[in-house]
């Protein structure tokens, strides 16, 4: 966290910082479609390693044929892959597909669970994911950690550390419950187009005056990924 800094001057700062984003970003939530919580499951699985746009162009077919995890978990596996290619690493995506489908039919009675313990249970689903389905479709208050949140709450002198769950901790510290899910959606949002990787746009940042820029301009100092941390996921 940033220097000097009590918890309570923390707090005053992501206060302000998540007040800022929220008049930037009113709106923000997952970029993908889905009606219900399996869908929801299965667009997050399917978004790794790509892009929202590219996951949207193959769920309306993949959920017509496969509307559940019923239906998922007696697919063909070839069928599966056929339909989401375009997504890329195809063939993992389908194992953890209906590796999903199977365990939530199993153990879950076909219905997605609604409790982390149990999400994370799930084959191909992280906290990453499982924090997308608590706050988007329980309405549970979860921290999602991505590639930009890491990298703003480092910038931001939020965190120090670069494993997910670690970051998820502190920013459930500093946050109240009812701000960890939009929270970090607005800043993914803000990491896709201002606070960018290579290159932050701090001079247009609305944030700026409540950014210590940790790391920016010093490459040394930039968070590297955890061993152990989860795949991120582009969206």
């Amino acid at each position: 966290m940033a220097a000097r800094e009590s918890i309570a001057e923390i707090k005053q700062r992501a206060g302000r910082v998540a007040r800022a984003l929220a008049k930037l970003y009113p709106n923000a939530r997952i970029s993908l479609d889905f009606e219900t919580p399996w869908q929801c499951l299965a667009a997050t699985i399917l978004s790794a390693q790509s892009t929202a746009a590219g996951v949207t162009r193959v769920t309306p077919e993949l959920f017509k044929e496969y509307p559940d995890a019923r239906a998922m978990a007696a697919a063909d596996p070839r069928r599966v892959e056929e339909l989401i290619v375009r997504t890329g690493f195809f063939r993992q995506k389908t194992r953890s597909l209906m590796g999903a489908a199977r365990k939530i039919v199993e153990d879950y009675g076909g219905e997605v669970p609604s409790e982390m313990d149990a999400l994370v249970k799930i084959p191909g689903v992280g906290r990453k994911t499982a924090n997308v389905i608590l706050g988007h479709i329980f309405g549970k208050p979860g921290f999602v950690v991505d590639t930009h949140v890491r990298r703003l709450t480092y910038r931001l002198g939020f965190t120090r550390d670069t494993d997910p769950e670690k970051i998820e901790i502190d920013m459930q510290k500093i946050l109240p419950a009812e701000d960890w899910t939009p929270f970090s959606m607005r800043l993914i949002l803000h990491g896709r187009q201002i606070c960018i990787a290579r290159k932050p746009q701090c001079e247009i940042c609305a944030i700026a005056g409540d950014c210590p820029r940790v790391g920016v301009g010093k490459a040394a100092r930039r968070p590297r990924r955890a061993k152990s941390g989860s795949a991120s996921t582009r969206r």
